[in-house]
């Protein structure tokens, strides 16, 4: 190998597609493909984030050690050449449709890849490796090199890579061992994925929706236990170390064009599919607390051999089903497991981090350090940042009347004012998050202890439907005063805890039983923004190390009000990615109800802003997801 220390890693052509660098190990950026080009879950070839990685590491492509992609295109490929021989003749319009795609373009995906990047990036050193780690090694190389573990059991649990659906690793050191894998076409995020769809949410998008829905089922109901029931007996086995088994009579995604065969789940539950239009009724919500609740029970089950096989004290997860926060709670309070860390990019983002954390540590061979409590993220915040300049060209570009604090800690002072005025303000700091949670840099943000707020935000800001919970971030030295998080941190939100029995409010005797929009407007905390209907609260911790300048705003927040938590949710409206630019940040905030927006050390107010053109067409761009 040269002199080179830089691996980019790139994950293209499923959904979200996403690019990231990393110099001797140390991640040094990373963004997903959506937050250039504004098209959510973008798939093609993410250009745009591997031109950001590769400025910020001021290099060319003829710098680099090698390129990693997330998977091996000719595994998949003969996954699904086999898939289909084995259900023939069921699926052949599938595979019709499928087939010239791969023929053209995916199995020369190595040249299809070398004219992407010479494209974007310009001229490379034809000698430069490019290295196809498998999908789930991706995954789990994620997980487990930038944690602060010298030594982990490791879980990757998604829809399918190539052939795996699901694996069990033990990270040592520098090494990675694969000790048990799942293959497709049994699959815990297939699963999930078909429960989105039948309850009228899209696939690979909507399964947090579906983990949000789950809360509104009546947990007594025995409804909910019918449900549970049927899904066992007739849908999925589970094994005593959470492999499954999933009976394709009752499924089309190994060959067809949908996830589910509908008129056998019609007749199985005795409901038709939901359209996404349709009213959420007391029956979506039981199912869906019923395939949650088999979920959680999977992925305990997974993590109990996990650590028979490893013997180890702790546990990384990645893939997309480890972005199920509720299961991830559960997991982390199960005491399996003394410490657990989630990759922030959970899903097929994430793989091009971890295809290049691969090829640095066991292609390369090279040490890897750990520092202790600290994980090797830099808090996510890896994508671009916001500069003087940005924040100058927007207001030229808008005529924008904002604001210039000299002094942060006055900004930090008039944003918690505004806020503590039941007012909405739009954050946008520093280097964008990695991953799809705001983490404070490109967040909207309200007082958690409005009755309104959740309703104001969901309707009147985001656009979406209303039963969609918020997050608190709290800072991380109070995050105790409010939530039985059990002394662990969840600064990448990807943990949900119960809100404290001091901050709860007592509930009328029929709360098991009411409508999901009665139960949705019942008060039921100190913090009623951003507590679920069943006391939880997916929670972010702040921590000063990582992001000061959010800390301060806490802080500011909690002098004026006592509380050291705010409403938390992502810088976007529905169906749109979250926002990138000072530009993006602007155009969104004057489409809405926001009240203020925040960049860099400017403010800006709604109401001292130009008239904004009256056009609802982008309503029509960022569709419901």
């Amino acid at each position: 190998m040269s002199n080179a220390r830089h691996i980019l890693g790139i994950s293209a052509y499923y959904h979200d597609a996403a690019a990231a660098i990393v110099c001797d190990g140390e991640v040094v950026a990373a963004a997903q493909e959506e937050r250039f080009t504004r098209k959510k879950h973008d798939p093609g070839f993410p250009g745009n984030a591997v031109r950001f990685c590769l400025d910020q590491a001021g290099l060319g492509l003829g710098d680099l050690a090698a390129i990693a992609f997330y998977d091996k295109p000719l595994l998949k490929f003969e996954r699904l050449l086999e898939t289909y021989y084995a259900f023939a003749p069921r699926g052949l319009r599938s595979f019709l449709m499928s087939m010239p795609i791969w023929i053209k373009e995916k199995l020369f995906q190595k040249k299809l890849l070398w004219d992407h990047l010479l494209e974007v990036a310009g001229p490379g050193r034809p000698d430069v490796p490019m290295l196809f780690p498998e999908h789930h090694l991706s995954h789990a190389a994620s997980a487990f090199y930038p944690s602060p573990f010298d030594e982990a059991a490791v879980m990757t649990v998604d829809g399918v890579g190539e052939w795996a659906t699901a694996s069990l690793c033990h990270g040592e050191g520098t090494g990675m061992r694969i000790l048990k894998e799942l293959h497709f076409p049994h699959s815990v995020g297939l699963l999930y994925s078909a429960f989105t769809y039948f309850l009228g949410f899209r696939v690979n998008s909507g399964e947090y929706k579906l983990m949000g829905l789950a809360p509104y089922g009546d947990p007594g109901s025995a409804q909910v236990a019918e449900f549970e029931r049927k899904i066992r007996e007739r849908l999925v086995d589970v094994a005593p170390d959470g492999s499954v088994w999933l009976d394709q009579d009752y499924f089309d995604y190994a060959t067809g064009l949908r996830m589910v065969r509908e008129d056998r789940w019609e007749g199985l539950f005795g409901m038709a599919r939901r359209d996404h239009a349709d009213e959420l009724e007391m029956c979506h919500c039981n199912l869906g607390l019923a395939i949650q609740r088999v979920t959680e029970d999977i992925m305990l089950k997974m993590a109990a051999e996990a650590k028979r096989l490893t013997g180890s004290r702790n546990l990384c997860l990645a893939g997309g089903v480890a972005l199920n926060c509720v299961g991830n709670g559960k997991l982390q309070r199960s005491g399996l497991f003394d410490r657990v860390w989630i990759q922030p990019a959970a899903g097929d983002a994430g793989g091009a981090l971890g295809a290049a954390l691969a090829a640095w540590h066991l292609h390369f061979e090279r040490p890897r350090s750990t520092c202790g409590h600290l994980d090797r993220m830099r808090g996510s915040f890896l994508g671009p940042d916001v500069t003087d300049q940005d924040i100058a060209r927007m207001i030229r570009h808008f005529s924008a009347v904002g604001e210039h604090f000299e002094n942060f800690d006055d900004l930090c002072a008039r944003a918690a004012a505004i806020m503590e005025s039941g007012a909405v303000v739009g954050w946008v700091q520093g280097r964008m998050e990695w991953g799809p949670r705001a983490l404070g840099n490109r967040s909207i943000i309200g007082d958690p202890r409005s009755p309104d707020m959740q309703r104001k935000m969901n309707v009147n800001i985001k656009y979406r439907e209303s039963f969609r919970p918020f997050a608190p971030s709290v800072l991380a030295e109070d995050a105790g005063e409010y939530f039985d998080l059990r002394g662990a941190d969840s600064p990448y939100m990807l943990l949900v805890a119960d809100v404290v029995e001091r901050h709860r409010k007592p509930l009328p005797p029929d709360y098991a039983s009411m409508p999901v929009r009665d139960k949705l407007y019942t008060l039921r905390s100190s913090l009623p923004a951003i507590t679920h209907i069943d006391f939880s609260a997916r929670v972010q911790t702040v921590h000063r190390e990582t992001n000061e300048r959010y800390w301060r705003l806490i802080q500011a927040f909690k002098a004026r009000t006592g509380c050291p938590a705010i409403v938390n949710t992502s810088f976007n409206v529905r169906g749109e990615p979250i926002v990138c630019t000072p530009e993006d940040a602007y155009r969104c905030f004057m489409r809405t109800d926001m009240d203020a927006l925040a960049v860099g050390d400017y403010l800006f107010e709604k109401h001292r802003q130009p008239p904004w053109p009256e056009d609802r067409r982008w309503k029509e761009e960022f569709v419901l997801d």
